[in-house]
């Protein structure tokens, strides 16, 4: 049996004595696994007939670790010795490279050149399919659930996915109105889960009637987790609870990039005439306010990579979108965490590192981690790769000799990482949006939250609310309604500005033209005002608001809301994220709010109405 399979009972008996139970591809996986230095997982195997189950359990996860990864598991085994020999040499990533600000159109929320962008956007639309990683869950925000689940704000409940999907169907609504009939093409939604939120998405989905998209129109892409190693020369890591499996460990967004490729989903959308994929991440209830905009500068600009950015303090904790130039004409532009982009800089071009320019802020933009890729190119540059990021690891050393690890590691990689191994002939670029238009990320808990420096931003459940009504509030204002300054107020040890709680559907306004020609006269609402509009076609008409006020119609009814509506209103409750009789979606705020009276209007029927108290 030796001499056929090439496994040599001498170096590795326990496995030999065990041939006869394998398949002839599973025989290949462990010459595999023995040529690269993976003997040790076989040395506690017993005689056959003992935890053969298991045995065969071993080889089925062995597979599919192998078969997941682009290149298979020999090639994520030798990735790891390079990449944990460089760490271990104290390798800088960017030894060689000089850093410079890239190429971007920066934007101004409501001037002539947004308004273009936003509008060419709208009709590029249809030519766009979108896709949301979605692998986590919420538990280091404080929530129990899947993250887009967790309601974006409080006044109407309204999920994350919800609020995606609404967006999406809203800018095909928007697109065939531009366009003066129906639009021909359905926007494509992928989400990439992973084994913690695969089925409860498809539970969400479900359950909700896929918040009116078109079931044909989402599909599901679940990421496989990586294997872990033990040591620098990247012995696979037991499972500490089994010792016939490998310990495995999530590998990162940026996984999205080989499952579009291996599905074959990027070709058929390709052949379909698609132009443009638009990558977002899970919770931020703001970034749709800015997409209509950024693809209306891909497309313009022609732009292969386009990454959304936003205006960053020079030392901010988020990463900037650097130009490298190599010593040997290698260039790319990408993300370069805030770590590493002010120490870069200082050995390079400026002793003084990572400075705000005269503008107040850093001359580098803070990248929000949402990309649009234009499809031809990189289906090109997918079929080279197979979709393999470049990775990094980081591995948690036990002392200064660095060759033992407190724990096992993995290789990681990122989504925004995708630039890395583009020719230097690719166009790729960045669109600054106003940070206060487009990113309220919901990534801390509130103890997390409650220690970050005053002035900085909490990314909070809390703060993710209150940006969403200040952005829609300052889009008012800038469509000529007075809206009332905010309020100060703490909530879960958190200081933040409290505007009035004014929300609507997506369907009502994709873009600030739209937008504006809804709101007419002289148009009010105070700061302890609540405005929800929950219909396409509602129209603001010297409307005064100081309370609550709930208008909601059907496609066909014509809606103008107007006169002066005056109630107690909602207020928000104060509530301890340390009171367990609370909900958990309220305690991770640090409020609730009280819908002590107001104003509710539904118009069911098609027709013309006025809503005039």
């Amino acid at each position: 049996m030796a001499g056929s399979t090439g496994i040599n009972g001498d170096s590795c008996p326990n496995l030999h004595k065990n041939l006869s139970l394998l398949s002839p591809n599973q025989i290949e996986l462990a010459k595999m696994l023995l040529e690269m230095g993976q003997s040790h997982l076989f040395e506690h195997w017993p005689e056959p007939g003992v935890d053969d189950d298991e045995k065969k359990g071993f080889f089925d996860q062995i597979s599919r670790l192998n078969d997941s990864y682009p290149g298979g598991l020999a090639s994520y085994i030798k990735t790891a010795r390079q990449l944990l020999a460089d760490s271990k040499a104290g390798k800088n990533p960017f030894d060689g490279f000089t850093p410079s600000v890239p190429s971007g159109e920066v934007l101004t929320f409501g001037d002539d050149n947004f308004v273009q962008f936003d509008e060419a956007g709208v009709r590029e639309a249809p030519n766009a399919a979108f896709v949301l990683v979605a692998g986590g869950l919420g538990e280091r925000l404080g929530y129990n659930g899947i993250k887009v689940a967790l309601p974006s704000e409080s006044t109407t409940g309204t999920c994350f996915l919800q609020n995606y999907i609404e967006s999406i169907l809203a800018l095909q609504d928007a697109n065939s109105k531009l366009v003066q009939g129906k639009s021909q093409r359905e926007i494509p939604f992928v989400i990439m889960t992973s084994d913690d939120t695969h089925s409860r998405t498809l539970e969400l989905l479900e359950s909700n009637d896929y918040f009116g998209m078109k079931p044909n129109q989402v599909h599901l892409l679940k990421q496989e987790k990586v294997a872990c190693v033990d040591d620098n020369d990247a012995r696979l890591a037991k499972d500490p609870h089994n010792k016939y499996r490998i310990q495995t460990k999530p590998h990162g967004h940026g996984d999205v990039h080989s499952l579009l490729y291996s599905s074959g989903i990027l070709k058929k959308w390709h052949d379909a005439g698609l132009r443009w994929v638009c990558f977002f991440q899970d919770t931020n209830g703001l970034l749709f306010k800015a997409i209509p905009s950024a693809l209306g500068v891909s497309a313009t600009k022609q732009y292969n990579v386009n990454s959304l950015a936003v205006a960053r303090k020079a030392k901010e904790a988020i990463g900037g979108i650097t130009k490298l130039t190599h010593a040997d004409g290698r260039t790319m532009v990408i993300n370069v965490e805030y770590n590493q982009l002010d120490p870069l800089l200082r050995a390079t071009v400026n002793p003084d590192g990572d400075v705000n320019c005269e503008t107040g802020y850093s001359p580098f933009p803070g990248n929000i981690n949402q990309l649009i890729i234009e499809i031809g190119p990189y289906i090109e540059e997918l079929t080279k790769t197979k979709g393999a990021i470049k990775e990094f690891v980081n591995p948690k050393y036990k002392d200064s000799t660095k060759t033992e690890f407190k724990s096992s590691t993995r290789l990681e990689c990122m989504m925004q990482d995708y630039p890395k191994t583009l020719p230097p002939s690719a166009r790729v670029g960045f669109t600054v949006i106003d940070t206060w238009l487009a990113y309220a990320p919901v990534k801390n808990n509130p103890e997390d939250a409650a220690k970050v420096p005053k002035g900085n931003p909490y990314h909070s459940a809390t703060s993710g609310e209150m940006y969403i009504y200040r952005a829609n509030s300052l889009i008012l204002r800038k469509a000529g309604v007075k809206v009332e300054d905010p309020v100060i107020q703490v909530f879960n040890g958190q200081e933040v500005e409290v505007w009035p709680r004014i929300t609507w559907k997506p369907i009502w306004a994709s873009t600030f033209a739209e937008l504006k020609s809804k709101v007419k006269g002289n148009c009010s609402i105070s700061q302890k005002s609540t405005l929800v509009i929950k219909g396409r076609n509602i129209v603001l008409q010297d409307l005064s608001l100081d309370g609550a006020l709930i208008v909601e119609s059907v496609d066909d009814a014509e809606v103008e809301v107007g006169g002066c509506v005056q109630n107690k209103g909602w207020t928000t409750e104060s509530v301890d994220y340390k009171d367990k009789s609370v909900a958990e979606i309220s305690r991770i705020r640090g409020f609730r709010i009280n819908k002590v009276e107001q104003l509710e209007k539904t118009f069911g029927e098609p027709g013309k109405f006025t809503l005039k108290p």
